[in-house]
């Protein structure tokens, strides 16, 4: 069974950073054909923040690009992502995300809230 938790969220100010860490059992990230971050604001559908493949390249959200990053650390197992600059509109739940074995797995999510 893969399961999927999401750390390092909270409140923080405009233009402030914050890291987010997402560790799974069940599986390696190494074994998954992809792995990211999605988000979710109120009234609005879940959207895709950034994705990293098992082959290494990435893509990101625009108004992800140039502000956030997506990284892996093998040894712990996580994937990880760091949000600079944070603004207002970064405030949402943001969930880990991977596709293994023919299927997505999704983290419980986690409060990032940008105040103004």
């Amino acid at each position: 069974q893969v399961q999927l938790v999401e750390s390092g969220g909270g409140w923080v100010e405009t233009g402030g950073s914050l890291r987010l860490s997402c560790a799974a059992s069940g599986t390696s990230f190494r074994d998954t054909n992809m792995m990211g971050w999605y988000r979710q604001s109120p009234g609005k559908q879940r959207e895709p923040v950034a994705m990293l493949s098992n082959l290494g390249s990435t893509n990101y959200a625009r108004s992800a690009e140039g502000r956030f990053t997506i990284s892996t650390d093998s040894a712990k197992n996580t994937v990880d992502l760091q949000m600079n600059t944070l603004q207002p509109e970064d405030t949402a739940v943001y969930y880990c995300y991977t596709w293994v074995r023919g299927r997505a797995y999704w983290g419980q999510g986690i409060q990032v809230t940008v105040s103004s």
